[in-house]
């Protein structure tokens, strides 16, 4: 009895072991798919407002947001055309409104019982992104699982669980951005046809069992096919600029099906699944085709069909050929060469025939896929900007994972040397693994695609060193308490090497903690008051000037103009501001901005905000209503090419924030020109004591931009720009020491907000370091030319009141030798005041016309189809005309009021006569100057100045250095 106990025994031991052995990974990816949830949901709370508003992590969620909503209103269809941003043309949204924004909103109707509130949208729309990212775990098990066993298997998904870096950024809570799709789905794709693969080299189709219509021997491999044909549509229908992965298809069939010609396999097997699969493909992509005419990688369009039917058809006939090579009985080692041959005869053709086709392709290489051949512009942007330092940015995302990856790969690489079989699949593995690091090298964003090679990879390697130390940790009970003590040492350096960068003590930054990290959108958190100003005290889209047409401006309407570009209704009008904030003025202000982060109209932003003229700035302003281009146009070019024009799309409002004006200039000068080194010089400052030191700062053509004239100057000498708002929150704005080096424009947000007696002293003290051409060293970090201004400020345009009038006894007065001067003291919601001024000369008979942007009054407001502006003036324009002659200063002065019709309609006002004044002060001397950012308005009630002074080197003595907000990084989109 005990003998049949004790194999009783032993048999439950095996069988346990056995199901232990055979399921003990569904555990272990579930744990880490809950700890991948968790780690993404930590900041959870920062994106719960108490008032229900969304606070989303990026600029681009915002717009996924817009399309989530969209696609609620409309389900199932996603937006079509968007005709709230881009004006006045609208823009075709392709990679915004996909599949990934229809999953999300299917779960919340599903959620919501078909009619989901906003608070399930939003919560479902939060944590979509979460559950995603640890959803790759399930593909990435399974590949890795195909390299190196199911101990491979963990060991990539733990390697996915702890990574940090972009795949980890974004795909936390409140990252509402199609990336973490697009690593989701191209997993699945990658996996599918690693499958397909393996069926196709086991089931051997050939051209003969085509033509017999043997199915029963076609069904399995076109099956499998067909599958990786589908994966490779959803990755698309995620992001149509996923053709990429059919590129790395096409790399990886044109050298594989020449491996297997070379090693005298039929290349007929891995052909089918290539003509199959991508061949699927082309006909599911033509039924997503948005704009058949299109050849942008971004639009669902003829490129994608057309390059997967040319995989397809390039795998049938290098198969073809393959057979006529062997029927001609040429050297196989000329095959390769001939297909390269080909390939490169038929980018010639291409590029003679059809150029378009050719650009593209060449160009979403060069741009996305190969570190050389980017654009400057594409250099602007933060996320597809190259690591500064590849190697080091690899190694902080990934620890030494990265290069046991690469041992990997060349485990991979040399299997048939070490006398194990060599399959298709591998081939694929080693062609995407190193187009990822090509690709990752190129735009630092794509490092979220290669934590995936790296993830999977490590399989290989793992399984690669268990075999070359006969470690067997898997098949029983008998073979684990076998190990030897030098295998436990090299499990334990295994484990090591993989992990032990990515966790304490040695990681400096946890993955935990970076999840731990995230929050709202500085930017958007920074423009949600001016952007819910600018929603609730402008006209709506449609009824500016009374047109009331807003009801054909639907923000969940459908459009397609089939030309591409909107016919906007009477009323509707544009904002111009820089391309990195349209999505927040489309979806927080809900209105129509001119350029947004799909870089539309960028280059005819950047012409505007660079224009060193109010007249070149209108003209831009007019071009771009009358559909001109404008970058490159001298302005005598603008002003031909806008004559007579009167398109009534106007752009209305102009929003400027401190990062415009500080770090971003640099990027806003290289999309138009000319170059950030036309707006800098080098200028002596005074360091303290005696000493002077030499610094960049910017100069007189930066101080001549419409940028810096409305946005540092408060529109100064400006006639049709008038300040409506100012965000609450203020920043300063000069030349700067940053990590070390001198920046000639940067920018930095002063804590708290308002205009407190803190920032005004700050303000004050800047100001005297400015005219005494000091550094000031109050901040914690030197300053030079540095302003206080506020964080994002909202001008509206206008055409403005002409205000006329005369000199007494004219025919005593030089003309030649006077100018009249209009000024008007004006305050903001905040409480800054500043005083615009504005001249003219005189005519013969001492008449004079000044052109004015600022009313006396607020008599409008957005029922009248205007803007109900937050900034009053304080009384009526004084006005003054001035007479340098032979008898010295003459002063003749009066004043008016100017109504607001007559600002908006640009009506004239005539002032009347002017007397003069028997003892002129010379108070307001002529000339374009305004007290704007260098405002008094903090004196207390006996004169005195309530705040601090700086000394005589520019130090505060009331330490401000904690004034200043931290830095943050931020990403731009």
């Amino acid at each position: 009895m005990s003998t049949d106990t004790e194999r009783v025994e032993d048999g439950t031991e095996t069988s346990v072991l056995e199901s232990f052995r055979d399921w003990y990974h569904l555990p272990v990816i579930g744990v880490v798919m809950l700890f991948m949830v968790w780690l993404r949901t930590q900041s959870y709370d920062r994106f719960v407002t108490e008032d229900g508003t969304p606070a989303l992590a990026g600029v681009d969620s915002w717009y996924h947001w817009r399309t989530i909503n969209w696609t609620a209103e409309n389900y199932p269809h996603t937006m079509p055309y968007e005709v709230w941003t881009g004006f006045p043309t609208g823009n075709y949204v392709g990679q915004f409104g996909t599949l990934f924004d229809q999953l999300i909103v299917t779960v919340a109707m599903i959620v919501g019982l078909g009619d989901p509130s906003q608070q399930t949208l939003y919560t479902i729309s939060l944590l979509a992104i979460p559950v995603m990212a640890a959803l790759v775990a399930i593909p990435v098990f399974y590949a890795g699982r195909r390299l190196g066993g199911t101990l491979g298997g963990v060991v990539s998904v733990l390697v996915l669980a702890l990574a940090k870096g972009q795949f980890l950024s974004r795909s936390t809570v409140g990252q509402l951005d199609h990336h973490v799709g697009e690593v989701l789905f191209m997993s699945i794709a990658v996996l599918a046809m690693m499958v397909a693969l393996t069926v196709g080299e086991r089931e051997k189709p050939i051209y003969e069992l085509v033509v017999d219509k043997d199915w029963d021997a076609l069904r399995r491999p076109a099956l499998y096919s067909g599958l990786a044909g589908l994966a490779l549509t959803l990755y698309i229908w995620v992001w149509p600029s996923a053709i990429l992965l059919i590129g790395i298809f096409a790399i990886f069939f044109t050298v594989q099906l020449c491996l297997d010609y070379l090693r005298g396999v039929s290349p007929d097997h891995v052909a089918f699944v290539g003509a199959v699969s991508l061949g699927v493909t082309a006909i599911l992509t033509i039924l997503l085709m948005e704009r058949p005419g299109s050849m942008s990688s971004t639009s669902f369009g003829l490129l994608q069909p057309l390059l997967a039917f040319l995989v397809a058809a390039g795998c049938v006939f290098m198969a073809w050929l393959a057979r006529e090579w062997n029927n001609r009985g040429l050297e196989r080692q000329y095959y390769p060469v001939a297909i390269g041959g080909l390939i490169a005869a038929t980018f010639v053709v291409m590029w003679l025939a059809v150029p378009s086709l050719f650009d593209s392709i060449i160009g979403n290489a060069t741009r996305r896929m190969l570190p050389f051949g980017g654009t400057a512009t594409d250099l602007t942007i933060a996320e597809a900007q190259p690591p500064e330092n590849f190697f080091d940015r690899v190694f902080t995302e990934f620890g030494s994972a990265f290069y046991t990856m690469l041992a990997g790969l060349a485990f991979l690489a040399i299997r048939p040397l070490l006398g194990r079989k060599f399959r298709a699949e591998h081939t694929l593995v080693i062609v995407w693994a190193l187009f990822l690091i090509s690709m990752a090298a190129t735009q630092v964003r794509f490092m979220y695609y290669l934590t995936l090679a790296v993830a999977v990879v490590n399989a290989a390697f793992v399984a690669e060193i268990t075999r070359l130390f006969d470690l067997d940790l898997e098949s029983s009970l008998d073979s684990i308490r076998q190990v030897e003590t030098y295998q436990v040492i090299v499990v334990l350096l295994v484990v090591l090497l993989l992990f032990a960068p990515l966790l304490p003590p040695l990681a400096q930054a946890t993955a935990w903690d970076q999840g731990k990290q995230t929050g709202p959108s500085g930017s958007a958190t920074n423009w949600e008051e001016s952007n819910h100003w600018l929603k609730e005290n402008t006209p709506a889209p449609g009824n500016y000037g009374g047109a009331n047409n807003a009801d054909k401006l639907d923000y969940y309407g459908t459009y397609n103009p089939g030309d591409g570009d909107y016919e906007y209704p009477e009323g509707a009008y544009g904002v111009m501001s820089w391309w990195d904030y349209g999505h927040l003025i489309t979806t927080q202000a809900e209105r129509i901005p001119h350029s947004n982060p799909f870089q539309q109209n960028a280059r005819s932003s950047s012409t505007y905000l660079t224009a060193e003229s109010e007249e070149r700035a209108e003209l831009v302003l007019d071009a771009i209503a009358a559909g001109e281009p404008v970058a490159d146009r001298s302005t005598e070019e603008l002003r031909q090419a806008t004559s007579g024009s009167d398109s009534g799309e106007d752009v209305r409002y102009v929003m400027i924030d401190n990062e415009m004006a500080g770090q971003k200039f640099s990027p806003i000068t290289q999309w138009s020109g000319p170059d950030y080194g036309h707006y800098v010089s080098g200028e002596q400052f005074s360091a303290g004591g005696n000493q002077t030191q030499q610094l960049p700062s910017a100069n007189e053509n930066y101080d001549n931009t419409t940028l810096s004239s409305l946005y540092l100057q408060d529109a100064a000498g400006m006639e049709h720009y008038r300040l409506v708002h100012e965000n609450d929150k203020y920043a300063i704005v000069g030349g700067m020491g940053v990590n070390g080096q001198a920046i000639p424009r940067y920018s930095l947000r002063l804590r708290g907000s308002g205009w407190t007696n803190q920032t005004q002293a700050i303000q004050q003290q800047l100001a005297q370091a400015r005219s005494n051409n000091q550094i000031y060293q109050g901040l914690g970090r030197p300053v030079w030319d540095g302003h206080v201004v506020s964080s994002v400020k909202t001008y509206e345009r206008v055409e403005g009141a002409t205000i006329t009038g005369s000199v007494d006894d004219a025919d005593d007065i030089d003309a030649a030798n006077a100018t009249a001067v209009v000024a008007v003291d004006l305050e903001t919601d905040t409480g800054r005041t500043f005083t615009y001024r504005q001249q003219a000369s005189l005519a013969d008979d001492g008449s004079y016309e000044v052109t004015v942007p600022y009313a006396t009054n607020n008599e409008l407001g957005v029922e009248d189809g205007y803007t109900d502006s937050s900034v009053e003036a304080t009384g009526n324009y004084s006005v003054s005309v001035f007479e340098s002659g032979e008898q010295g200063l003459r002063q003749f002065t009066g004043e008016t009021a100017v109504p607001e019709p007559a600002v908006v309609e640009g009506d004239t006002v005539d002032a009347g006569d002017l007397e003069e004044v028997e003892d002129p002060s010379g108070n307001e001397t002529p000339g374009n100057e305004t007290a704007g950012n260098e405002t008094t308005g903090n004196e207390t009630d006996d004169g005195s100045t309530d705040g601090t002074n700086s000394s005589d080197d520019g130090t505060a003595d009331n330490g401000t250095a904690n004034a200043l907000e931290p830095v943050a990084p931020q990403r731009a989109h």
